[in-house]
């Protein structure tokens, strides 16, 4: 499971293991990670989990957000990337420590399906261990309209499928209990013409999607 070291002047005040699809860290007391400093805002920054991959959104903060050194707005972390945060560090473990137990894993993160040619949208999949896949949801797709891949069909039998072109727009489609939601990565995401806000977005059969130029419809089969 992944984690997060914090520290200050070279000293660990808190670790925080990441289980959840959002967690948001700041100075607020309402926080999943509360980091009370001045030089912290309110609602400084969100790390958003999808599959095995864990993506840090800086929320506007007054001093920003910085990875190894470098200001980011919105960047996916990497095994021991340091984010800082005012005076704060905070080193991100993908894969925990030596001394944690191994996490089980339902697939591999390198898993890829091609389903739409190269200049529509490239999709890859991320399946996690943590959300297991069950019958009440159904099986659904998602039909391309548009494009050279128009026609093609992918199927949305992982537990998480993130669509997109990186730069560009990528979202998330996950598979729960009860159906499908889908949430936003990176970029602008369409959910039926209206823009895609910050939080999951449950799916109906028809719905469409557009990433970067190019529409999906989801559908149950």
């Amino acid at each position: 499971m992944p984690k997060l070291i914090v520290s200050i002047d070279g000293v660990v005040i808190k670790e925080v293991r990441l289980s959840k699809e959002r967690t948001t860290l700041g100075r607020r007391p309402y926080n999943d990670v509360v980091i009370d400093n001045l030089a912290v805002s309110g609602e400084h920054a969100v790390l958003h989990m999808i599959g095995e991959d864990v993506y840090i959104e800086d929320l506007h903060s007054t001093n920003g957000t910085y990875i190894n050194g470098t200001a980011v707005k919105k960047q996916q972390l990497a095994h021991q990337d340091l984010v800082e945060v005012g005076k704060y560090k905070i080193r991100f473990l993908a894969r925990g420590t030596s001394g944690d137990a191994p996490e089980p894993t339902a697939g591999h993160a390198s898993d890829a399906v091609h389903g739409v040619a190269s200049d529509s949208v490239p999709l890859s999949v991320a399946p996690t261990a943590q959300m297991p896949l069950v019958a009440n949801a159904g099986a659904a797709v998602l039909r391309v309209l548009s494009g050279a891949g128009a026609g093609r069909e992918v199927s949305l039998s992982k537990v998480v499928t993130t669509i997109g072109k990186p730069g560009v727009a990528v979202a998330a489609v996950t598979r729960r209990l009860q159906g499908y939601v889908v949430a936003p990565i990176d970029g602008g995401t369409l959910l039926n013409g209206e823009p895609l806000g910050a939080e999951a977005v449950a799916l109906q059969d028809g719905d469409t999607l557009e990433l970067g130029g190019t529409r999906m419809q989801f559908v149950f089969v």
